[in-house]
């Protein structure tokens, strides 16, 4: 069995490409029902919470 196989013949950019656009089409659904979307902060190296007015609420 190779890559392609256990896949059903999806290589593995496609399925990123799938993952990625599926993770910013429920952030939408979530900005939209007004539920905050879970985030990190790369320069400050913290987790965070961003609210559907963009306020940010750092988790400890």
């Amino acid at each position: 069995m190779n890559e392609l196989d256990s896949t059903c013949g999806v290589s593995d950019d496609e399925l990123t490409k799938r993952f990625k656009e599926a993770i910013r089409i429920d952030n939408e659904i979530k900005k939209i029902k007004g539920v905050p979307i879970a985030d990190y902060d790369e320069a400050t190296g913290k987790a965070y919470l961003e609210y559907s007015d963009g306020k940010r609420e750092y988790v400890s």
